[in-house]
């Protein structure tokens, strides 16, 4: 009787996922258990769509005068109305929305980067190091955010360039302080003390063993500041010392419609709308990777 030949599996076996992989599945898994965090995170995806896409997409200039319909309240034609000069509303929006974001984003990254720097040196260092930054991040904090903003924009000059800045300094001492802290409580582990002992340079165990692990408050913090940067950002036009007309940051464009509250109030409603949505964006974003980074947090 014939026997059959054994058949062979000649599938290639699964691959399996890295470590890297695995932990990114993981973040989104609990992310995803907070469904308000998603749908800040999706809104936030939106938003820089539209404000990358939209200017092309919009017919209306942001910047010429249209006197034959100014004030023309909103409508088939101006979805959000036009503003005392005739400006289509919604085509000012669409520009000034990657405007009031980009500031947001490159004033944290600035400030977070600079607080980081500062907050890890002075952590792992110590001593008089450590007493001078920390006493200079104490100076800082104490001037409120804003009340520190307008301070430096009176020194400087008011354009969209310095607004950066005086925003970022603002966040410098808060993450100098979360990264001090996440470092005093890293440095002395075991690994940090192996890695010592086997000759690694400060630089590498700052920044390849540390900083990676001290990362999870630092994302947290910066996602919660791109909302107050913005805040910040917009209060500082709408006082007349960030973006200058006819720019169509959002903050100036609510200062456009302050003194026609009365009598045309769309052109201060849908700004304000729209600033009001991005900080709603990025604090329950914040929130969430708050839950899903923390362990402390996890349940």
């Amino acid at each position: 009787m014939a026997v059959e030949p054994a058949k062979h599996d000649h599938s290639q076996p699964q691959k399996a996922d890295s470590p890297t992989k695995r932990s990114m599945k993981a973040f989104y898994s609990k992310l995803s258990k907070n469904k308000s965090a998603l749908v800040g995170g999706y809104l936030i995806i939106i938003l820089i769509i539209i404000a990358i896409v939209g200017p092309f997409l919009t017919s209306f200039d942001p910047y010429n005068p249209d006197y034959s319909v100014k004030f023309e309240a909103p409508s088939a034609e101006h979805w959000f109305g036009a503003d005392h000069h005739g400006r289509d509303i919604f085509t000012r929006i669409i520009h000034g929305l990657g405007l009031t974001m980009a500031i947001g984003f490159f004033s944290t990254l600035l400030g977070g980067v600079t607080g980081v720097l500062i907050g890890i040196v002075s952590g792992y260092y110590g001593g008089k190091i450590d007493a001078v930054m920390m006493r200079l991040m104490d100076v800082l904090l104490a001037f409120p955010g804003i009340l520190l903003a307008l301070a430096l924009i009176s020194i400087l000059e008011a354009n969209i360039q310095n607004v950066v800045i005086a925003v970022a300094i603002s966040a410098v001492p808060t993450f100098a302080r979360i990264a001090r802290g996440s470092t005093l409580a890293t440095k002395n582990l075991e690994y940090i003390d192996a890695m010592k002992a086997l000759g690694a340079t400060d630089t590498r165990i700052i920044f390849k063993h540390i900083l990676p692990n001290i990362s999870s408050p630092i994302i947290v913090q910066a996602s919660l500041y791109i909302a107050t940067a913005v805040l910040s950002a917009s209060g500082l036009s709408f006082l007349g010392m960030g973006a200058q007309p006819p720019s169509p940051e959002l903050g100036a464009l609510l200062s456009d419609g302050r003194d026609y509250m009365w009598d045309a109030g769309h052109i201060a409603l849908f700004p304000g709308l729209v600033i009001m949505l991005i900080v709603l964006a990025f604090n329950v974003l914040g929130d969430g990777l708050r839950d899903a980074l923390d362990p402390k947090m996890n349940r």
